[in-house]
């Protein structure tokens, strides 16, 4: 399972451990992923997504998981997520 956000694409970044005298070594500093269930008022069920708390909050903060997707780029969506805005896209021009 890579350690990658579905929503925002955030992945592990590298930098180093810096000790008292200055030594450095390296380490990565991983995201902060949670495994959610977020509901879609479109289709009317929930999709399960791995996620970054700050793309969590970001999802709260544009009123949902519908909203998101809808102003995500498609460059920085997972297959799994791309999938889901094509299947609300769909279902939104079938009811106007």
């Amino acid at each position: 399972m890579s350690r990658v956000c579905e929503l925002t694409g955030k992945g592990p970044m590298v930098g180093n451990n810096v000790s008292h005298a200055k030594n450095r070594t390296r380490r990565r500093f991983l995201p902060n992923l949670n495994d959610v269930t977020l509901q879609s008022e479109t289709l009317g069920r929930g999709i399960k997504l791995r996620i970054s708390a700050a793309a969590l909050r970001s999802v709260d903060h544009r009123g949902g998981l519908d909203a998101y997707l809808a102003k995500a780029k498609d460059t920085e969506l997972s297959a799994t997520a791309m999938k889901v805005k094509k299947e609300i896209a769909k279902a939104q021009a079938a009811l106007a």
